[in-house]
């Protein structure tokens, strides 16, 4: 195993004085905390810290203590920060749901996490009006934005309330579950602080490390539950700087909104610079974009082409990392390292890594295996799922964990991923991951996104069958599966060219950038039973 990079320390940093709205609305009262990009509507940190310390009275009001737990299903908008930060600053664990689950997914959510309160909007009625019969111990349920039977007014509840602090503000935390694309999904549940809001800022090393500063403005294109948005989106506020909300991403609205906003920092995932890349040549360089210095991404692996293209267009300002809301580990990698290293996605800088086999056995460099991130302790746990936690750990090292993900280490201990292990196909007893398949498929002009996926074979097991989604005014056709086919096998090995491509007018992304690969794999199967 390659000696491993210099890593950052985990935990909370204590921190020179406070980082937090209650600073800010002090300091700088007028700032936007946060804007919304198509409207320009504002958030100011004075109202940011009245507005959140009004929930927070209330919610104590209502008998919420420290270590309680409530949730949040709600769509972009700007009182999505002023729900968190009553959490946050009342000691709580906060949980944001996946604001496309049915009201039966939301609840078994709500449910499972033991909210005691529960905030929602009107424009989730369609889940919301349902959900309220299915969570019967949560007893205080807020809408805003109007009400449906079984909810509460949140401006009316709110009004009468305070806007000063609680007399004791203890840092809260999230509870966020796993998006659910293998399987149920479960809490990620980390140690309780004991700090207080004042005292603590988890992470604060790992944000300075890109580039996080006072006068920062932050575009988040991504809905606001997923775990990577929400955490870059509250340290930017902890920082005091300006985060611009887009409702949801459009490649020319996003642009756009760099522009305007004279936006300083983003965070993408690879789809979203697929869908810029396809923009015509004329509409996506037509945009100053000169103010933007650190763009980052990462939920999953970005096709080499297409980070080559990246680069080439915005300059190196390009840092993807690879971690997950377990918070096990993670790994950081520059522009100048992924021309260097194509593929891969950094070197250590949470963690140790190691690449084992099914069975625990740490394998050689350069030898594909599942990816393991040693720490000192075990970082996280899923809640009520023992039997989960355990087969995240290593058979015979239980501070080491995996994901699931699989991939190798190179001399110089720079990680490259291949696939997850659940999405791997066998077809006539070889390994085959369609990762690489679906990248270079992406990467075909006429192809707006991809899938590969493996489907039952009488004589192989499984065969590997390719679902496209053309590219706007493209026609699905035969001749098109024909051109495809052509264009992998120059591509690809032999034996991953798919025996089939399928045609889609949408593929089950999630909004966050994730295949639901299980859906369109059920699917199947279940045709061919």
């Amino acid at each position: 195993m390659a000696a491993p990079a210099p890593r950052e320390e985990p935990g909370s940093v204590r921190m020179q004085g406070a980082m937090y709205p209650g600073e800010h609305a002090e300091t700088m009262p007028d700032r936007a905390a946060a804007i919304r990009s198509d409207t320009g509507e504002a958030l100011t940190y004075r109202d940011l810290d009245a507005r959140s310390n009004q929930l927070a009275q209330l919610l104590h009001v209502k008998g919420l203590r420290r270590g309680d737990h409530m949730a949040l299903l709600m769509e972009n908008r700007l009182d999505y920060f002023v729900v968190m930060w009553a959490a946050i600053r009342s000691g709580l664990v906060i949980t944001a749901i996946n604001r496309y689950l049915t009201a039966e997914e939301a609840a078994y959510i709500a449910n499972d996490c033991a909210a005691k309160a529960l905030v929602t909007s009107i424009d989730r009625a369609e889940a919301a009006a349902p959900l309220a019969g299915l969570i019967p111990n949560c007893p205080t349920r807020l809408m805003l934005g109007g009400t449906l039977p079984g909810y509460d007014s949140f401006e009316h509840e709110v009004a009468p309330m305070p806007g000063t602090p609680l007399a004791e503000e203890w840092l809260g935390d999230t509870m966020l579950y796993s998006s659910g694309t293998t399987g149920r999904p479960k809490g990620v549940k980390r140690a309780p602080t004991t700090a207080r809001v004042t005292e603590a800022f988890p992470g604060y090393e790992m944000f300075l490390g890109h580039g996080y500063h006072r006068d920062m403005v932050y575009l988040s294109p991504a809905p606001l539950y997923h775990a990577a948005p929400l955490a870059f989106c509250m340290a930017t506020q902890r920082f005091g700087g300006t985060v611009v909300m887009m409702p949801r991403f459009d490649p020319i609205d996003a642009l756009r909104a760099i522009e305007r906003y004279q936006v300083t920092h983003s965070q993408w995932v690879p789809t979203m610079f697929v869908r810029m890349l396809k923009l015509d040549p004329a509409e996506r360089t037509g945009f100053d974009l000169s103010s933007h210095t650190h763009a980052i991404h990462a939920a999953a692996p970005c096709p080499v082409e297409v980070k080559r293209q990246m680069i080439e267009w915005w300059g190196p300002i390009i840092t993807e990392y690879y971690g997950a809301t377990e918070g096990n580990g993670r790994t950081v990698i520059t522009s100048q390292e992924a021309l260097e290293r194509p593929g891969s996605v950094g070197r250590a800088r949470l963690g140790i890594i190691h690449i084992c086999d099914d069975e625990g056995t740490e394998l050689p460099t350069g030898q594909d295996g599942l990816v393991y991130f040693e720490r000192d302790t075990l970082p996280f746990a899923y809640h009520n799922d023992p039997d989960k936690t355990a087969r995240a750990q290593h058979p015979r090292h239980p501070t080491w964990t995996t994901l699931g993900d699989i991939g190798h280490l190179d001399a110089g201990g720079y990680l490259y991923l291949t696939d997850r292990k659940a999405f791997m196909i066998i077809s006539g007893g070889v390994n085959i991951y369609p990762q690489q398949i679906e990248d270079a498929l992406v990467t075909h002009p006429k192809v707006r996104d991809a899938a590969v996926i493996g489907i039952p074979n009488p004589d192989l097991g499984e065969e590997v069958k390719a679902v496209v989604e053309p590219a706007d005014g493209i026609e699905p056709n035969a001749a098109l599966a024909e051109e495809l086919t052509a264009h992998l096998k120059t591509r690809v090995a032999r034996y991953m060219v798919p025996k089939s491509i399928d045609f889609t007018d949408a593929l089950p992304r999630l909004p966050t950038g994730k295949l639901y690969k299980a859906a369109l794999r059920d699917k199947y199967r279940a045709q061919a039973s």
